[in-house]
């Protein structure tokens, strides 16, 4: 519990207005890639605009990339990075979600790096070779609360080809400066904002039970969980509810920090699996889908009973005394969300694909695995999907 180590070089800028400072601040390049989503609420809603010209402001050329899509996918960060050498750009700017910023990481690398992403991927039928040359610099930019991915050198990028999604980075891609502003986060719809905080909380709860915690990653994730819980229901009742944002956005913000002390379970390598294999599913709707069997299999074998007394507490069932009482908080953020009753079929997944997913989950990311508090065969983690199946 007294043992972990944190390194993390980015200068964050935390609260509400703080895109406004960005003007002013020393910037880590001359011309910047501007990532931002392929949807059209970045440009709609002006944010891209106020980007652009505090940028301006602060010196710097601009060109903007808009092909990130919700699960971010090799081609596209192929594309992205040949871009971004044509136009002879020196840092990037990732303006969006997590996926627009774990895409930020990929194209940075690969801007200076030769070949293909995939030569440079762990996992599954990544080559694992190691980035030859450092990245260019990212300042990212969140308008969601979810990944925090802000705060790490780390995404997710999907292969179509092979159907596999797998997390790529290395510690030099940690952006030089991040802004989390929650002024921005007020316009992301209902839905979103639940599967997004859901996401952000299970960051935090994986943590939790992970056998790499420590005094200080506890720390932080009871905190995050605690006002991600007491928050979320506000945020998805009413999206200007400015207050909320800003605890949600705390949240998803420390599950980057809590995630560079202690690594998450396999509740992440087996959403990867869901979604990689249907690609329309959101990342925080597939977790919820899996998360109360995922947790029921632990307390079964009483893997990690005070941690999940621990949360039950900071969720706010304050006389909890036994670990089914984080099933029961659970549940209720769900039902106080609106999303207890998310369906795997609505997605296209099938029950007979159980193995299938266990088997995908352990190729893909079988090092969040050696995160669990105790073995998880492909037997337990198919049991899981079936369990959760509707």
């Amino acid at each position: 519990m007294m043992s972990f180590n944190f390194s993390n070089p980015t200068n964050l800028y935390f609260g509400s207005g703080s895109l406004n400072r960005l003007g002013s601040l020393k910037l880590p390049g001359k011309k910047a890639l501007v990532l931002i989503s392929n949807g059209k609420s970045t440009k709609a809603n002006g944010y891209l605009d106020r980007t652009l010209a505090e940028l301006k402001k602060a010196g710097a050329e601009t060109v903007v990339f808009d092909k990130i899509m919700e699960n971010p996918v090799k081609d596209v960060i192929m594309e992205g990075a040949a871009f971004a050498r044509e136009n002879d750009c020196d840092f990037i700017v990732a303006l969006g979600g997590g996926a627009v910023i774990d895409a930020s990481s990929a194209i940075a690398a690969m801007v200076t790096n030769q070949g293909d992403l995939w030569d440079y991927v762990f996992g599954g039928t990544g080559k694992c070779q190691p980035l030859s040359n450092t990245g260019l610099p990212i300042v990212a930019i969140a308008t969601t609360s979810g990944t925090g991915s802000e705060m790490n050198g780390f995404g997710v990028i999907s292969n179509l080809e092979t159907k596999e999604k797998i997390g790529f980075g290395n510690p030099s891609l940690t952006p030089a400066i991040a802004i989390v502003d929650p002024e921005l986060m007020q316009t992301v719809p209902a839905k979103y904002t639940a599967y997004q905080g859901f996401d952000a909380l299970f960051h935090n709860t994986e943590v939790m039970m992970s056998k790499g915690i420590n005094k200080l990653s506890e720390t932080i994730a009871l905190s995050a969980i605690e006002s991600i819980a007491e928050y979320l229901p506000r945020a998805v009742k009413n999206g200007k509810d400015l207050e909320a944002r800003e605890q949600i956005a705390y949240g998803s913000t420390m599950a980057g920090i809590t995630m560079q002390l202690t690594s998450t379970t396999a509740q992440h390598s087996m959403e990867h699996s869901m979604s990689a294999y249907h690609h329309n599913l959101p990342h925080g709707a597939g977790l919820i889908m899996i998360s109360k069997a995922f947790a029921e299999f632990f307390i079964e074998k009483h893997a990690c009973d005070e941690q999940f007394i621990k949360m039950a507490k900071a969720m706010g069932i304050h006389q909890a005394d036994k670990p089914e009482d984080f099933i029961t908080a659970l549940l209720q953020l769900q039902e106080a969300c609106g999303v207890a009753d998310l369906k795997m079929s609505d997605y296209g997944i099938t029950i007979d694909e159980a193995m299938t997913l266990a088997k995908g989950a352990r190729s893909m990311q079988g090092g969040l695995f050696e995160a669990n508090p105790c073995e998880m065969t492909d037997e337990d983690c198919a049991g899981i999907f079936e369990k959760s199946y509707r």
